[in-house]
């Protein structure tokens, strides 16, 4: 169940009571009139199932109620209330599918913007990788995927693909170039530095490294995995199951592969950087592009889902 809190216009309150009234999952309505302050205006909370909060938030959004008053949502986590499980029996459709498009866009518009905080996890992590890849050491890679916050801008440029938002797909876009350049860029410095002071080399680079060579040597496998934690990614982010997203930054291999391009170009290797590169486009390409899918997919199955609901209750 979520939880609405809306501040609205006295004149507009009327309209909002009766979208509510109208929206079937939805309970525990209470208007408080005159209650609000900053903006002032009238007190309207409601519970709604999952499943049918999208149609709510969108005829919320319909009558301005962002621009004119304010829209608040929160997951309920426990609601012990029959009304509550009749709303949710009610709801077409099943909580954990439903997509909460506000939601969602709000997230990966957080995940995506180009901040100091974003720049140093992403630099750090690939830091981390260097060490994981001159040592052969897969414990530090996959620390180091597990620091990584790229998949924020990722999940962000399959949101705004979908939603048709340029901003956000300019944002996210420039977060990734942005924050990989930068990463690369510190890491080939301190790669030199390590070298300087005797714990990097170039032999190391050279050896022979069973547990960090994929980083370097890109294969169809590396697009498939990549394509495979793109989908559960997105999958994961919509249905608010947000410890599957740990999973998914430790199948990846994009901060891996950066630092090793990263680290290749401070000893001039080509062949190590390119195949790198290769790796790292790779694995960006497959989770955009599974994760694009798997959100059209989404949006297809709730449109056909509300369909056979509506011609339900019109044949009832």
């Amino acid at each position: 169940m979520l939880h609405l809190r809306l501040i609205t216009p006295a004149e507009r309150t009327d309209d909002v009571v009766r979208l509510i009234e109208r929206t079937v999952g939805t309970t525990h309505l209470v208007v408080l009139r005159g209650a609000a302050r900053n903006p002032a205006g009238d007190v309207v909370m409601c519970d709604v199932a999952r499943e049918a909060g999208h149609e709510l938030l969108t005829g919320l959004r319909e009558l301005g109620i962002e621009q004119t008053g304010s829209i608040a949502v929160e997951s309920i986590d426990l609601s012990l209330s029959k009304r509550a499980e009749k709303a949710e029996e009610e709801a077409p459709g099943e909580g954990a599918d439903a997509v909460l498009w506000e939601h969602l866009a709000d997230a990966t518009h957080e995940e995506s913007t180009l901040s100091v905080t974003y720049l140093a996890f992403i630099t750090l992590a690939t830091m981390i990788a260097a060490c994981g890849v001159l040592l052969d050491n897969a414990i530090l890679i996959v620390g180091a995927m597990a620091v990584g916050p790229e998949f924020g801008p990722l999940a962000g440029l399959s949101t705004a693909l979908v939603q048709r938002a340029p901003r956000l797909a300019l944002r996210s876009l420039t977060a990734l170039l942005v924050g990989f350049a930068l990463a690369m860029a510190v890491t080939v410095g301190f790669s030199v530095f390590m070298d300087a002071v005797g714990l990097f080399s170039e032999s190391k680079l050279e050896a022979p490294r069973p547990n960090t060579s994929f980083v370097y040597a890109p294969d169809w496998f590396s697009f498939v995995v990549a394509v495979l934690a793109g989908a559960a990614g997105t999958l994961s982010l919509t249905s608010a199951k947000s410890g599957a997203l740990v999973g998914v930054a430790i199948s990846v291999t994009t901060v891996p592969a950066a630092a090793n391009a990263a680290v290749a170009l401070a000893y001039g290797d080509t062949r190590q950087t390119w195949g790198s590169t290769v790796q790292l486009l790779l694995n960006l390409l497959g989770i955009v592009l599974a994760g694009t899918l798997t959100l059209l997919a989404q949006k297809w199955f709730w449109i056909r889902q509300r369909e056979r609901a509506h011609r339900a209750s019109e044949l009832a």
